[in-house]
């Protein structure tokens, strides 16, 4: 159970430490006190979304801290046994918002994401929201109320994997047989592209290679009118050649070199250079003697570049690529000649897949019938305990009109309701006003949380829109929740109120410049006051503190707090 909730700059709450126990627990104030907030405290410590808006003005950061025993939560203590996060029998768990709406979670003091908080959250503390009346009114809402119900989850899960399992395999299928409808032409048409690219000698194919060779031979006759006009340039001419020219400078620097010795280490340079422009000389000659001019080869390689440039353009690839494109051809024309014994193999499958979920949904289909005629039988005697004397409720479970397999089974599940008797039932939609909806609302939350092993729930302003002796009995319902769990419940009801084992002043604090709001634990004469105004509004009088008095101690004898709660 929850034992203490810390708060620390979260929007109207500047600090609260607010220790908890077993039993009831009501949270009462005036209406913008800030009992909202405690929830959306824990909500957030929880795995809600956050936002900068949470952090109070001011302030750098907004914390929530909870601590909670798991004495009574063997799921949860697995859980974190599971994930390595387990330490005794407590665990902490810290939400921190900063200004700029980013967010951390802490689970026993170690980091963890927020679907992790999440998962774990779900173990522990179960929300009823104040609008739960309206969500009831969704057909998935009445089926997950009666699947919980019943402890179909594991059934479900079953379900819903074979459901995917037959689902993708059917989409694979249909695809196979769609394709092998124009499977023939794509084969031909597939051969056809391989005869054209495998033309290409694509063993030892290299488009660099033959453009590089292409590029040569259709300018040898400028390689090799230039080339030799080089060599004449560096050795040939006898008048004007490079190596005549370094022969008179390495003469002249030779013979003064007599007279300035430094001058040496110039002449053995270019001494050396001109013994590279000699080997150059005679290699270039060599080179362009070797080069014969070969037509035949250009032409054949013009036609073969023709023929890659052509293909490329046809198949949307560049020419390096033409060989990944052949792999790519030869495997799809594989698939094609086996595509008959897959789509064979999957037809098979689909219909085991199919027979499978018939099975696991014909199961879920008789569950969720008996669990819905003791969930019916449940609710219609709570809401004639609530105010509905003539009032019948069921659950109707039909076949859903398509045999195609569907998620979450092949049942429609809707929550009918007689409110009068001669009167056919019909959907609640139609049929409950607003106040019998809440009511009805009420019955199924208490009905279907009785049986649930989470160890603190809350519930905020569930009971809006009742009031009279209604209001005790809903009062009475709540507290006989709390005789194995933790209860907390926000309300406006006296009635409510005066059930509770343990009672919680929502109070505002203008003083300061920033509205703030702190909570406390209220003492008996405290709760007969609290009781009161809730009773009487503006003018309490002796009347409405007796009434207030006598209300309390015949809901809820003898109940003292003994803790004290700080906070500000």
């Amino acid at each position: 159970m929850l034992l203490n909730l810390n708060i620390i700059d979260l929007a109207v709450v500047k600090s609260l430490d607010l220790d908890l126990e077993k039993g009831m627990s009501v949270l009462t104030g005036e209406t913008g006190a800030g009992k909202s907030i405690l929830l959306t405290a824990l909500g957030l410590a929880l795995g809600d979304r956050a936002d900068s808006g949470y952090v109070r003005p001011n302030s750098k950061r907004a914390e929530i801290n909870l601590e909670f025993d798991l004495a009574d939560a063997p799921q949860a203590q697995q859980w974190l046994k599971d994930n390595e996060l387990d330490t005794e029998q407590q665990c902490l768990i810290r939400r921190i918002v900063n200004h700029d709406g980013r967010s951390k979670a802490y689970i026993n003091n170690r980091p963890v994401t927020l679907q992790a908080l999440q998962e774990l959250s779900e173990k522990l503390v179960e929300i009823h929201g104040q609008h739960a009346h309206l969500t009831l009114l969704n057909a998935d809402e009445q089926r997950r109320l009666l699947d919980a119900y019943a402890k179909n989850q594991p059934l479900l899960d079953s379900v819903n994997a074979c459901y995917r399992q037959w689902h993708q395999t059917s989409k694979e299928l249909a695809g196979l047989i769609k394709s092998s409808v124009d499977q023939t032409e794509r084969e031909e048409l597939l051969r056809y592209q391989l005869e054209e690219l495998q033309q290409l000698d694509l063993a030892n194919f290299s488009y660099a290679e033959l453009s590089e060779e292409h590029g040569k031979l259709a300018n040898l006759g400028q390689i090799l009118s230039t080339g030799q006009e080089q060599v004449d340039m560096l050795y040939e001419n006898d008048r004007q050649s490079a190596n005549q020219m370094l022969n008179h400078c390495l003469s002249e620097l030779s013979h003064i070199a007599q007279f300035a010795p430094e001058l040496n280490e110039i002449c053995t340079m270019l001494s050396e250079a001109q013994i590279q422009v000699e080997e150059a000389s005679l290699q270039l000659r060599r080179f362009l003697e070797s080069q014969e001019a070969d037509p035949h080869r250009l032409e054949a390689l013009e036609n073969q570049i023709g023929i890659i440039q052509s293909l490329s353009r046809k198949h949307h690839v560049t020419p390096d690529e033409l060989p990944d494109l052949v792999g790519k051809l030869e495997q799809e024309l594989d698939g094609l000649a086996h595509s008959s014994e897959r789509i064979e193999a999957l037809t098979a499958t689909v219909e085991q897949l199919l027979a499978q979920y018939h099975q696991l949904a014909a199961h879920l289909s008789g569950q969720r019938k008996l669990s819905g005629k003791k969930l019916q039988q449940k609710i219609s005697a709570m809401i004639k305990e609530l105010g509905m004397p003539q009032g019948e409720f069921l659950v109707d479970i039909g076949a859903l009109d398509s045999s195609t397999p569907k998620l979450n089974g092949k049942d429609k599940i809707e929550f009918l309701v007689s409110a009068n008797p001669g009167l056919p039932a019909k959907p609640l939609a139609k049929v409950a006003s607003g106040g019998e909806l809440s009511r009805i609302s009420l019955a199924i939350q208490v009905t279907t949380s009785s049986d649930k092993t989470t160890p603190t729930m809350i519930f905020d302003e569930v009971d809006s829109g009742i009031g009279g002796g209604i209001a005790e009995i809903v009062g009475q319902k709540l507290r006989s929740l709390s005789h194995n769990r933790q209860v907390m419940c926000v309300t406006h009801l006296p009635q409510v109120a005066a059930q509770a084992h343990h009672h919680l002043y929502v109070e505002k604090n203008n003083q300061t410049d920033i509205t703030s709001s702190n909570v406390r634990l209220l003492e008996t004469e405290e709760r007969i006051e609290e009781i009161a105004r809730m009773l009487g509004g503006v003018n309490i009088t002796a009347n409405t503190l007796a009434h207030a008095k006598e209300m309390l101690f015949q809901s809820a004898p003898g109940t003292q707090p003994e803790r004290t709660i700080t906070g500000n």
